[in-house]
This record gives C-alpha cells, sequence and structure tokens, in this order.
C-alpha cells in the first residue's frame, strides 16, 4: 500500500471534490473566536434558508409533513449550512449532499401523490457520527489503515432512520481510536468548538457537537460509552441523551474495542432542540428495532413513562443534585450553573435535596481497567497495515489486571425517600457533565482527561441527558480562593482554570435516571429546561 500521508492526501482531495464549490466561502479571520454568527452573515444561506435551519425539529416535521416546506429545500439549506460549519471548526467526514437531495426529491414525490409522509422523521435531514455505515461509503472512523474500505449495507440504525423518512446527508468526525475527549485524527486533522476556537468541542461525537452548534444539522447520532455523546453536547451548548444499553440498536457499525461487552457503547440523538431527542427516541424504539439488531432490548416507546406515570405525573418532583463526586470538585462557571437550576426548580415548585456519592472513585478504576485492558494491542493492530501513527495524546498502556465488573445494587436511590417528602425516592440527579467547560486544544494529560462525571453513568447503565445553563463569564466566574483539596489531583483541576482561557464557553449539566427510564428522563429534562427559562 502507499505511504499513509499519500492515503490522506488521496482522501482529503476527494473530501474537497465532495463540496458544491460555489458553497466555498471566506472564513473569519483566525483571530476570531467566536464563529456561531458567521453562517447567517457569510450571505450565502438566504433569508428562507435561514429561517429554515433556525427551525427547531418539531416544527420543521410540521411544515414537511404539510408539504409547506420541501425535502429538497430542508435538505438544501442544511446542507449550505454544514459546509459553512465545516470550513469554520472542521466538523465533517463524508458529504454526500447529492445522494441526499436525490433522497430529499423522492419524499416530495411521495407526498405529493399520496399525501401522506413516509415515516416520523419524513424529510428531516440527520447527520451521523463517523461510525454509522452507509452502503457505498467509507466509515473511516479517524483511521486511515480504513480508507478505502467501502461498505457494502447500512447500519441498522441507518436503515431504520431511512425507513423512517429520514435523510441523512453527512457525516461527522471523531478522534483517532473514539476513545478520547478531543476530536483529531490523522486523515481529517482537528475540530474546533464553535462558540471559541481555541478550545475544543470534546470527543468523541465532537464533530456532531460543533456541527449542530452551528445549525449544520437539526438532529445528530452520536455514541457514548464514557461520556462521547454527553462532553461534545455539554461543550458545545447543545442537548444530548446517553440512553441505556441496546435502546438504540448498534448492529452494522463500526467501533473500536470490539469484543469488550462490560461497559457498552450507546447510540444517541444530538439536537438543538430538546424536542429533537423525544422524537428521535420514540420514532426508533416504535420501529421495533430488535427485529433488525439482537441484542436491542425489546421496549416500545413508553408514553405513560413519559407522562411521569412514576413520578407523580410531573407535579412535584424531587431532584437531588450532586455538588461534587467526592473525586474533583468542578471549577466555579459549572458550580454556578448547579445554583442557577437549583433556584429555577425550587422557584417552578420543586423539591431539591443534595445528592452524597459513593465509590464514584472505585467505578473510574474499574472502567479504566476494562478498558485499557486491550486498548492498545487494539489500536496498534488497526493502524499496523499502513504504518499510521497512533497520535500520542491518545495512547493508552495496557492495564495489568482486570477488575471485574462492579454494579451496585439501588438502595442508595431508593434511600432517599425518606427526605424527598414526596413518598418516592429522588426523581432524578441532576450533576455537572464535566468539572469544567470545554477546554483548550491538546491539553489532554490526566488533569485534562478527566471524564468520570460522565463515565461513572456508562458503568451503571444510567441514562442521562445534557441540558444548557450558561457560558463561562470571567465577571461572574473569577478564580476561587484555594479551598480544601481532596487531594493533589483535586488541586491541579483547580489550578487549571482560568476564566479568560474558558470564556464564552458553554456550560451545561447533565440529568440521570434509572436504567432504561429514557422517556422520563426526556420528560424530566423538559421540565427543568422550562423552569430554567421561566427563571430568565
Amino acid at each position: 500500500m502507499p505511504h499513509w500521508t499519500a492515503l490522506v492526501a488521496e482522501k482529503k482531495q476527494r473530501q474537497l471534490k465532495s463540496i458544491p464549490q460555489e458553497w466555498l466561502v471566506t472564513p473569519p479571520p483566525p483571530s476570531t473566536l467566536d464563529v456561531t454568527g458567521f453562517p447567517e452573515s457569510c450571505g450565502l444561506l438566504n433569508a428562507r434558508e435561514i429561517k429554515i435551519t433556525n427551525t427547531s425539529v418539531d416544527v420543521l416535521l410540521k411544515k414537511l409533513a404539510t408539504a409547506e416546506w420541501t425535502a429538497v429545500e430542508v435538505t438544501t439549506a442544511f446542507s449550505k449550512r454544514a459546509i459553512v460549519a465545516h470550513q469554520l471548526v472542521n466538523c465533517l467526514t463524508e458529504i454526500f449532499i447529492d445522494r441526499a437531495l436525490a433522497r430529499a426529491a423522492e419524499l416530495d414525490d411521495y407526498l405529493k401523490k399520496t399525501g401522506k409522509v413516509v415515516g416520523p422523521l419524513h424529510g428531516l435531514p440527520i447527520s451521523l457520527k463517523d461510525q454509522l455505515c452507509i452502503k457505498g461509503l467509507e466509515t473511516t472512523m479517524g483511521y486511515v489503515s480504513w480508507i478505502g474500505q467501502y461498505e457494502e449495507k447500512n447500519a441498522v440504525l441507518v436503515d431504520i432512520l431511512i425507513e423512517c423518512g429520514a435523510v441523512p446527508f453527512v457525516r461527522t468526525n471523531v478522534p483517532q481510536t473514539l476513545m478520547w475527549p478531543e476530536t483529531l485524527n490523522s486523515i481529517f486533522g482537528r475540530t474546533t468548538n464553535p462558540y471559541n476556537v481555541s478550545l475544543t468541542p470534546g470527543g468523541s461525537s465532537g464533530g456532531e457537537g460543533a456541527l449542530i452548534a452551528l445549525k449544520g444539522s437539526p438532529l445528530g447520532v452520536g455514541s457514548d460509552i464514557g461520556g462521547s455523546i454527553r462532553a461534545p453536547s455539554a461543550f458545545c451548548g447543545i442537548y444530548g441523551l446517553r440512553p441505556s444499553y441496546g435502546r438504540v440498536p448498534y448492529c452494522g457499525a463500526r467501533n473500536s474495542l470490539e469484543g469488550e461487552d462490560s461497559i457498552l457503547s450507546v447510540f444517541g440523538p444530538m439536537s438543538n432542540s430538546l424536542r429533537g431527542l423525544r422524537i428521535f427516541m420514540k420514532a426508533v424504539a416504535n420501529s421495533k428495532p430488535w427485529l433488525k439488531d439482537p441484542l436491542a432490548v425489546r421496549k416500545k416507546w413508553d408514553e405513560d413513562e413519559y407522562e411521569l406515570a412514576d413520578h407523580g405525573s410531573g407535579k412535584y418532583l424531587c431532584f437531588a443534585i450532586m455538588w461534587d463526586d467526592g473525586v474533583v470538585v468542578p471549577h466555579p462557571p459549572i458550580k454556578r450553573s448547579l445554583e442557577i437550576t437549583k433556584a429555577a426548580l425550587q422557584k417552578a415548585g420543586h423539591k431539591v435535596v443534595d445528592w452524597k456519592p459513593i465509590k464514584h472513585k472505585l467505578l473510574e478504576e474499574i472502567a479504566g481497567n476494562i478498558w485499557n485492558a486491550g486498548s492498545a494491542e487494539d489500536f496498534m493492530i488497526t493502524t499496523s497495515s499502513t504504518g499510521e501513527p497512533i497520535i500520542s495524546t491518545m495512547e493508552l498502556e495496557d492495564a495489568h489486571a482486570m477488575t471485574p465488573s462492579f454494579r451496585p445494587k439501588n438502595d442508595h436511590w431508593n434511600a432517599t425517600a425518606s427526605e424527598t417528602g414526596t413518598g418516592r425516592a429522588v426523581d432524578a440527579i441532576i450533576c455537572p457533565a464535566a468539572p469544567f467547560a470545554a477546554t483548550p486544544h491538546g491539553k489532554f494529560t490526566r488533569v485534562f482527561l478527566y471524564c468520570n462525571y460522565t463515565t461513572v453513568w456508562n458503568a451503571l447503565d444510567y441514562p442521562a441527558a445534557i441540558f444548557p445553563v450558561t457560558t463561562v463569564d470571567p465577571t461572574l466566574d473569577g478564580k476561587k480562593p484555594p479551598h480544601s483539596f481532596y487531594d493533589d489531583f483535586d488541586k491541579d483541576i483547580y489550578e487549571m482554570y482560568d476564566p479568560e482561557k474558558f470564556k464564552n464557553a458553554p456550560v451545561c449539566l447533565q440529568l440521570v435516571g434509572r436504567t432504561l427510564e429514557e422517556e422520563a428522563v426526556i420528560k424530566m429534562t423538559e421540565i427543568v429546561d422550562a423552569a430554567l427559562a421561566a427563571a430568565q
């Protein structure tokens, strides 16, 4: 095979040719850190396309179903904005707009002839993380070694989305190996954060996070094994959901660490619209994915659960706030977001209690040992055919011993019934998604790598949703005087905070429910989101 750099050059050239040349723009100068306003000011999108791309998923679907907006014009609008986004933050891998527009035209024709939509996602453009295989396209997943490998069939989830009427149109960037909280690989390079391009959008679904933050896609699919949906959603200021194992089909997709089944990667939705999460989960669950993927959970969308039948119908909820995880104290903007959320919920008539974390450090160690047991060998074998180097920040050493999988009973959660006043245990936990906002590029030493605010829930298989709260404000979020630290690592996290470096970074939080309780998690996140909006 040719030297790996020649493969990269050829692949990049093909990617450039897949972009309509009339959609190329002149990006702002490198000194412009916040590029979120550029897509609407660059002159490429007309007023109608700007309106379309600023519309929430539920409203888009209504207008598509009534033919007020055609699938072709909606797909065109988001495709143009996605290409602009790519030129700003380098978020795309595969670009197949011609294929998408042909699909959109078929949908428009079907609606015109029958007066009916194809399915619940009729005409909706959907972006996909570069793991979800599409027939006839490469799925490199950030590996040079996988260039030139064309898929013979779609992943199950892709088939389901198409059957529901969705229009896949682009795939998004990932880190080499996937197992990293920053988005960088040797084929497509680094993806940056639209709110501050000197910061990371997170990983491994960082391309999705950055694209959706720039409204280049109304709804996307990410994956999450330790926080890879939630960290990019939090760092990019959007909504995201990590479902429980098997709720969304994984069959036919590419992945790292194949065969590791103690802590499973899951697919889930990411969107600017909270309702987008519900619409995605309802459409996928009601498509009976277990008939196509034997590992998918046999559970249709449960409307009673969404209406919080087991949570007092949502009239009087009790949320538990985890201020820190007993390992690392979050930075000032994260703590401020927790205080804002607590006040908003209390104002809305809900009760808020404190959550005491237990054994989070142990769960982090177990998860790390599980992943590291074969990771170095997995990465080296994958890259060996071309000699592609493993990016230095992503190198992991194999663990010398495996720790048994550990999943505690629900006793700790159930015991909170004595303090809620509702007759139930706490309805959900609200906690940070990370101890910091989006971090500077290339800084993923052990300090910047701390992901256990998300990983702990993967180990327990609890579903969790991300919701935006605020942004880093150096005036409001100044560095606090030193406090008593859990240990030197906690002190290192404290010392890395500089309010000017994190300026304007989105600050989001995480709402956690019990296993397979996705419907309730989405509904409770809607309640929290509404309380925050009302309190502004």
